[in-house]
């Protein structure tokens, strides 16, 4: 099996489509979706109706999870805009999607860890940033879980960890957001420190699985333009640079 392995997509419809194209030819068996798909404040529907025709193995993110659960005055500004724009067939497609799925009896996708969205799977928190985990962080994050691929998502730093008992971990890195800043569960940066689009490929050896992690160009000058053109300074920065 030779999986294509998308996520944190952002709404950002550019991207996604340098992406789906650098996929084509590559020999890829299946397309997996592992969150944080719509939030931002590029173009969410697009990129919603894209993904829907796709029809991929897709599950929920935290931010899916927070336009469905949260008030808007309880939102961020990346799912307020995302709220305000989608119709009720987007809301519904969100709504029909797994918290975590398993694709085989070997491939697990979850979003951030098998114990949460919004946990930091192989990256720790650490002065103001992030640092790769250890491996007993990992670990421990892994809650017991043993399945021999694990892919997962939500800090957009694309990594590729080899368990000390067998068994991989990959975060393909974000599609479509290099950098951003979050207060949970304290105030840090993640900085990926170039703008490119970030997908990953695995694929089921003799041996075991093995994975690559690509970067992709695409327009991000547009995106970021974009970006800036409603209001999100912030975001245009990390689109252009992937620093914040």
């Amino acid at each position: 099996m030779r999986i294509a392995i998308l996520s944190d997509i952002h709404g950002n419809i550019a991207a996604l489509d340098a992406v789906l194209a650098d996929i084509v030819g590559r020999g890829v068996d299946r397309i997996v979706n592992l969150g944080d798909i719509l939030s931002g404040p590029l173009f969410p529907c697009e990129t919603a109706d894209r993904l829907m025709a796709l029809n991929l193995p897709t599950i929920r993110g935290n931010h899916e999870r927070q336009l469905l659960t949260l008030a808007p005055d309880a939102m961020g500004p990346s799912d307020r805009y995302a709220h305000a724009m989608l119709e009720p067939r987007h809301r519904a497609w969100i709504a029909s999607l797994p918290e975590h799925y398993w694709l085989s009896d070997d491939v697990l996708m979850v979003h951030g860890a098998p114990g949460g969205d919004l946990i930091y799977f192989l990256e720790s928190i650490e002065d103001g940033g992030t640092r790769a985990a250890t491996a007993q962080e990992v670990e421990e994050r892994a809650g017991g879980v043993a399945a021999p691929l694990i892919l997962c998502g939500h800090t957009h730093v694309p990594r590729i960890h080899h368990r000390p008992g067998g068994g991989m971990i990959v975060n393909p890195g974000s599609v479509g957001l290099p950098a951003y800043d979050d207060a949970h569960p304290v105030r840090h940066k993640v900085e990926t420190g170039s703008p490119h689009a970030r997908y990953a490929i695995v694929d089921q050896a003799e041996t075991g699985w093995r994975a690559e992690i690509i970067a992709v160009d695409y327009d991000w000058e547009r995106a970021a333009q974009w970006a800036q053109a409603r209001g999100r300074v912030d975001w245009a920065q990390a689109l252009r640079t992937g620093t914040l």
